[in-house]
């Protein structure tokens, strides 16, 4: 048998069921994958909610796991039985023991690169890399600021800014947060909203400001980002975390400095094999010459989905956590 955690209507953590369901078999072109960790996500929050709607209820939350190849369905290239691989751009499903999943989301996974470190590393550090490669490149030296830098992609980008050069400077809601993104690599920190934000960026750049800002947080941060900003500066929008941003006057972009804002994800990104393959490339890269180290600060059984995703919302989370079945 096969168990996972459900939802048959939206809401809050308390809609998350842990049901028992039949063993799935894998389709044309599909995998059956036992899983071995699972990545908790703030997304995650988003299609529990009905903030990112699912094609049909009752569903199963989570886009990201790592796992072994337990079946090959028909017409699969690429993949065998005792595979290890990793996704995290699959449909929602992954709060599961065991699930089927359209063979072209998944990865091979690097001998050098356990379950654990995949199912931590694989959606954060692909986003990670579109934002920093993709949809702004820093220069060398260049101050950028970024949201959330002692959470699990925050810690990443602490890491991978720095490997580049590039001084990130983190906005953290506590002075241990603080301490852990500076740990990881962030060139200064700021603790908001105890500290001026954009009173503290101008000290730190001596006026100019910064040409990106990198906000995971939305709603209650959109002001603020755009004060950050250096005339035609990008406010890059990757994220949710209070609410998303609506009813933008777009006004307000011409007069804080004809200013640029984008909102990314990451499936537009890894849309196609072409995409997902140069970014885990890159990620993999990184994991292995040891520029990028995943720190995990929460781990919990599968069954207490609810209580991970009321840690999570509460930000009482550091790094990366994981499900675990």
């Amino acid at each position: 048998m096969n168990h996972r955690i459900e939802f048959a209507q939206t809401g809050g953590p308390e809609v998350l069921r842990w049901i028992e369901c039949p063993l799935p078999r894998p389709g044309p072109d599909e995998l059956l994958i036992r899983h071995h960790a699972i990545g908790l996500n703030f997304v995650d929050t988003y299609v529990r909610s009905g903030l990112y709607p699912v094609a049909a209820l009752p569903a199963c939350p989570g886009s990201e796991a790592a796992g072994v190849v337990a079946a090959v369905g028909a017409d699969v290239r690429g993949f065998a039985e005792g595979d290890r691989v990793a996704y995290a751009d699959g449909p929602p499903g992954a709060y599961a023991e065991w699930r089927t999943l359209p063979a072209r989301h998944a990865l091979k996974l690097p001998d050098a690169v356990d379950f654990a470190t995949a199912a931590a590393a694989l959606l954060k550090g692909l986003t990670v890399q579109f934002l920093l490669q993709q949809t702004y490149r820093p220069r060398r030296d260049e101050i950028i600021l970024w949201y959330a830098a002692a959470g699990g992609v925050g810690l990443l980008a602490c890491q991978w800014a720095k490997a580049l050069g590039v001084r990130l400077l983190g906005v953290v809601s506590s002075d241990a947060k603080a301490a852990q993104a500076l740990a990881a690599g962030a060139w200064n920190t700021v603790v908001w909203p105890r500290e001026n934000l954009a009173a503290r960026v101008r000290e730190l750049t001596g006026g100019a400001m910064v040409k990106v800002v990198y906000d995971s947080v939305g709603r209650d941060s959109f002001a603020a980002s755009l004060d950050c900003l250096a005339p035609f500066g990008l406010l890059v929008s990757f994220g949710n975390a209070s609410g998303p941003v609506t009813g933008v006057d777009l006004g307000i972009l011409a007069r804080k400095g004809s200013l640029y804002v984008t909102r990314p994800t990451l499936h537009t990104h890894v849309a196609t094999r072409a995409g997902l393959e140069q970014g885990a490339a890159a990620l993999f890269a990184q994991l292995a010459d040891g520029a990028l180290r995943v720190h995990i600060g929460q781990r919990w059984p599968l069954a207490e989905a609810a209580a991970a995703h009321r840690a999570l919302q509460a930000r009482q989370t550091t790094g990366a956590s994981l499900l675990l079945p």
